[in-house]
């Protein structure tokens, strides 16, 4: 979700009123997802490398997303999507992994819709976490395989992404969904983030549904 700082720089604001910009734009985004049949919507909220911002910033941002889920949850719940959160949440404020659990626990039984918030993410610290499960439970060599990773990921019953959208022109990947990405489609949106709405998501989705995923296969194989 890039660019909520460069749009709040161009109104003359700090990053923070991006951010708020940023968080409306997720509700809008969720609501077009709904309406277009998207089970599942995957946001980088923050990652581990965010740490590294101004301090006052990342306090905003916590500060944000603590409201945001407090002030949210009845609405998702009644609109019956289900909230998780990827992430390393240890590294969280109690309160923070307090909100976090209060969420997950009221939506699980949620089958309207999946919102995965990616907070505190990197995608090769996912890929490490779930490596040390599995020596932490003593698997064998013979036992480490593709299946074996995917099941110790942060939240491992979501399926693979079909398409990834990068906003305000960014075209990397950023560590974001690293493992679970290998044959996601990428797609680059010129709008920032806070300005994104339903018809930048349907243009997306146009696009996705134009092309061809071969899967490492031939075109022909993949479109039968």
């Amino acid at each position: 979700m890039d660019g909520n700082g460069r749009w709040a720089r161009q109104r003359g604001h700090p990053a923070s009123f991006g951010h708020r910009a940023g968080v409306r734009a997720i509700k809008r985004v969720l609501q077009g997802c709904e309406d277009l049949g998207v089970k599942v919507l995957s946001v980088y909220a923050f990652s581990t490398e965010n740490w590294t911002r101004p301090r006052a910033e990342v306090r905003a941002l916590m500060r944000l997303f603590h409201e945001t889920m407090q002030r949210e949850i009845d609405e998702m719940h009644r609109r019956g999507v289900r909230i998780v959160v990827s992430g390393r949440r240890d590294e969280l404020s109690s309160k923070m992994r307090e909100r976090i659990d209060e969420a997950m626990e009221r939506t699980a039984r949620n089958t309207g819709g999946v919102l995965n918030v990616c907070l505190n993410y990197g995608g090769r610290a996912e890929i490490v976490d779930a490596v040390r499960k599995l020596i932490e439970e003593g698997a064998s060599a013979g036992e480490v395989d593709e299946a074996a990773i995917t099941a110790r990921l942060y939240v491992p019953d979501l399926p693979e992404p079909d398409l990834i959208i990068r906003t305000a022109g960014e075209s990397r990947v950023s560590n974001f969904l690293l493992w679970q990405s290998a044959y996601s489609e990428m797609l680059v949106s010129e709008t920032l983030w806070p300005d994104f709405d339903v018809p930048d998501l349907k243009a997306a989705i146009a696009d996705f549904g134009a092309r061809v995923r071969k899967f490492g296969g031939r075109p022909e194989a993949a479109t039968g």
